[in-house]
């Protein structure tokens, strides 16, 4: 259920790579239970913008806070233990490690029992590794994974991997999951599976959501808003009505198709 609570605010943010401005001025509010989309052209600074809310980069300007929390100057992990999940263009998963354990570590980043009691092999660590197996496993069966368990990640359907990958974002319990381009290589059917399953996710997760994606009937059909960065800046903001007839959005995409 959307809120008119803040949960992240992006103020004035930009970021420099020496003398290049890949990102200048950005101002970017999401309240709390929305599903709202950032688009642009390819180059546009999309994934920098998510880079820099998860701590790959620091903003050479601005600020991002995140409920109470600033978020500046803060590495990933940290960032992730505030709230803040992600995925990529490009899927990655431990390839080489079942299903299962996937989301299992994603699980261990929250684990309550100590390095200490691990190597020591404590009563500890076997509860709270048996804890943790059995909430992953959970996970598994809610995104109809649970048959692939002892798989090789690398070894499932495009569609699957994309699927288990949002599953053990999830698994780390963000208050906002970040979806960087989910539908990038899937067919028609699979990006009509995805748009039902981001629609499930903020469903039964009560999440806040920001996409990146190309896929433009995707984007229109399932967020309330759409933040259009171009050149590192954004050029506009609204419903999904208002920008799909804004002149600016049009002209940045030079007659690409966006409805």
């Amino acid at each position: 259920m959307t809120t008119n609570t803040p949960l992240l605010k992006a103020d004035n943010v930009g970021i420099h790579f020496g003398g290049l401005k890949a990102l200048s001025g950005v101002n970017i509010e999401l309240n709390a239970g929305e599903l709202v989309g950032l688009i642009g052209p390819n180059g546009a600074g999309k994934t920098t913008f998510f880079n820099l809310l998860t701590g790959v980069y620091e903003p050479t300007e601005g600020s991002i806070v995140l409920g109470n929390d600033k978020l500046n100057g803060l590495a990933p992990y940290q960032i992730t233990r505030k709230g803040i999940s992600r995925t990529f263009q490009n899927i990655r998963l431990f390839g080489e490690l079942s299903v299962l354990d996937n989301v299992k570590v994603a699980y261990h980043s929250l684990a309550r029992h100590s390095i200490f009691s691990s190597i020591f092999r404590l009563p500890s660590h076997f509860s709270g590794e048996k804890e943790i197996e059995e909430k992953a496993i959970e996970f598994l069966k809610i995104f109809k994974l649970e048959s692939f368990m002892y798989e090789k990640a690398k070894n499932l359907p495009y569609g699957q991997q994309r699927r288990l990958e949002i599953a053990r974002a999830l698994a780390a319990h963000p208050k906002l999951l970040l979806l960087d381009e989910p539908a990038a290589g899937m067919n028609p059917q699979e990006t009509q599976e995805l748009m039902n399953l981001i629609a499930f996710i903020r469903e039964r997760f009560h999440l806040t959501i920001l996409l990146i994606e190309h896929d433009m009937p995707l984007v229109m059909g399932v967020c309330e808003r759409i933040y259009v960065l171009d050149h590192g800046q954004l050029i506009a903001h609204g419903t999904p009505e208002e920008i799909r007839n804004n002149p600016k959005v049009i002209e940045a995409y030079l007659g690409e198709e966006i409805s």
